[in-house]
């Protein structure tokens, strides 16, 4: 608001006169890759204006949307992927799009134990203050176990598992 004795409405074509009128300003932000939730932009006195005030600082606070894949830790990004017993032990390749849109293809060639998570540096998030760095990718496994097996099943596992350590 700025103080005025008298304005011309363009829109309803009509002279009007008050003590104040009202001035709209499009404050433009760039969001900036990595940034991260609750970091603050403050753009100075922007804020509504009064006779013998110092207008008001206007503060904008960043808040993350969830995304469907992947979630943040940190500069991090993690991915929960489930396999089977079966790719577990003999091995499988994982097709992964990246939030920017890429291919990642990460083979699985060792054993893989339940709970095991597998690294892919410079795969997570931007960091802000360090241009051209990255976080980490980090793909969680979940080895899903059969439910059941047949005695024919067992028996044959143990036959082929029982040179194993």
């Amino acid at each position: 608001m700025i103080p005025s004795l008298c304005y011309f409405d363009l829109t309803a074509g009509l002279l009007s006169c008050s003590k104040f009128r009202t001035l709209e300003e499009i404050l433009t932000i760039e969001i900036k890759p990595g940034w991260k939730r609750g970091t603050k932009i403050t753009f100075p006195e922007k804020g509504n204006e009064e006779p013998g005030v110092i207008p008001a600082d206007v503060i904008f606070v960043i808040e993350e949307k969830p995304h469907a894949t992947y979630k943040r830790d940190g500069n991090d990004l993690v991915i929960n992927q489930e396999i089977t017993l079966l790719e577990a032990l003999t091995g499988r390749t994982l097709d992964l799009t990246t939030l920017d849109g890429r291919s990642l293809v990460i083979p699985l060639t060792e054993i893989v134990k339940p709970g095991a998570e597998i690294v892919v540096p410079n795969e997570g998030m931007p960091i802000s203050k360090e241009a051209g760095r990255k976080g980490n990718l980090r793909i969680k496994l979940d080895v899903k176990y059969p439910s059941r097996l047949t005695t024919e099943q067992k028996s044959e596992l143990r036959r082929v598992l029982a040179s194993v350590s």
